[in-house]
């Protein structure tokens, strides 16, 4: 008994009140209080006991298939147990089990739980590229929220993306509700780039919680940049560098011109339809079956196959209301122009866009990011 004894460190014996033993609610104190509901992700957990010292401390997370047991500490004076990882997860039941020893070296044993909130209000983040895709050199990783983000760095940090080779890659804003990733340079053919998720329970405004805890990942194709001439009508295609064709185009008619800059494939569609009333025009034009369409911006720039304007038009004129035309056939073709660029082309590979008679496209229009300076891209991120 006398060795027992020696294990409370010196801490004042209040191991029981006269001869009467404490019971383990009074020998143990545990915060949050067992059967506590609603408890916050950030609401301290804590184990003490009022004299002797813990001998055992276990915290477990254990709603799920594989129970997960929370990281702590016992302090040295034996007194107090604090965990050392990060904060609870909201919508999950808690078990806390600690046996101490007290003054007089008699074990108690006790057993508590406690169930964390459960948001009202959930954020996800619907995300491009797709989970093991191949894309081109200028892709973007792009977060589009289903709520506003008010904290927006805590969700930037909850974010974070990793290459081999390694390279820098920063975070942008586009208002509250879309947050893109790029390097400085378009990215190196071969990378491999991986995006962790570690949204859940981030709390992103006023009782709005993140849900998403999730790792994807994707690799970076050969290296494709296409240079549109307006002026010239044609589409310089190269591969590492190397011209490998020109081909004939037409762009924007001097009402509606094509935008300038640079921009990158979101979408293709071997088919689809073109209203003009979709894209904030009047009933210029309802083609429902345009082949080989390859998405540039949001508000409506295709690089697409056209079949109803006469050969002669491709390379010598721009007639369309914005977008970049290629020679094609009714149902589309291999062997047209348009055809040979679709089958050649990957969802994040670069067109850019010169001596069109209209503004630089907008950075958040579609995946244009590329058009600012890498300086005014680590602007837009909230963490320095």
């Amino acid at each position: 008994m006398t060795a027992l004894t020696g294990c409370s460190g010196g801490a004042l014996d209040i191991g029981d009140i006269g001869d009467k033993p404490l019971t383990p609610q009074e020998a143990i104190l545990v915060t949050p209080d067992d059967g506590a509901k609603g408890v916050k992700a950030d609401q301290k957990v804590e184990v003490r006991v009022p004299g002797g010292r813990l001998e055992r401390v276990k915290v477990m997370k254990t709603e799920d298939a594989q129970p997960e047991e929370v990281p702590g500490k016992i302090s040295e004076d034996g007194l107090t147990w604090t965990p050392t990882g990060g904060a609870l997860q909201l919508a999950a039941l808690y078990t806390v089990d600690t046996v101490a020893l007290d003054g007089h070296g008699r074990r108690q044993a006790r057993h508590t739980s406690f169930a964390t909130l459960v948001p009202e209000h959930r954020f996800i983040g619907y995300f491009k590229p797709e989970n093991r895709s191949t894309v081109g050199v200028g892709m973007i990783v792009s977060f589009n929220f289903n709520q506003g983000i008010k904290d927006k760095a805590a969700v930037e940090r909850a974010i974070r993306i990793t290459s081999q080779p390694p390279v820098e890659v920063r975070g942008h804003w586009f208002g509250k509700d879309r947050l893109d990733f790029r390097p400085e340079k378009y990215w190196v053919p071969g990378t491999k780039v991986t995006v962790d998720m570690r949204l859940r329970d981030v709390l992103a405004a006023p009782d709005v919680y993140g849900i998403q805890d999730k790792t994807i990942g994707f690799t970076v194709g050969r290296d494709q940049e296409s240079l549109v001439d307006a002026e010239a009508h044609t589409m310089e295609v190269r591969r590492g560098g190397e011209l490998v064709s020109t081909l004939p185009i037409s762009a924007g008619s001097p009402k509606n011109t094509t935008y300038n800059g640079k921009m990158i494939v979101t979408e293709m569609y071997d088919v689809t339809r073109m209203n003009s009333q979709t894209v904030g025009f009047g009933g210029e034009y309802d083609i429902p079956d345009v082949p080989h369409a390859i998405r540039l911006t949001n508000t409506g720039t295709f690089l697409h196959g056209n079949y109803w304007a006469p050969s002669s038009t491709f390379g010598n004129s721009n007639t369309s209301h914005g977008c970049v035309g290629l020679r094609d056939v009714k149902g589309g073709s291999s062997d047209t122009p348009a055809g040979w660029f679709f089958d050649r082309t990957l969802i994040g590979d670069v067109v850019e866009v010169v001596n069109s008679h209209d503004r630089e496209v907008a950075p958040d229009n579609g995946l244009s990011g590329w058009n600012l300076d890498w300086a005014k891209w680590k602007a837009g991120s909230a963490i320095s």
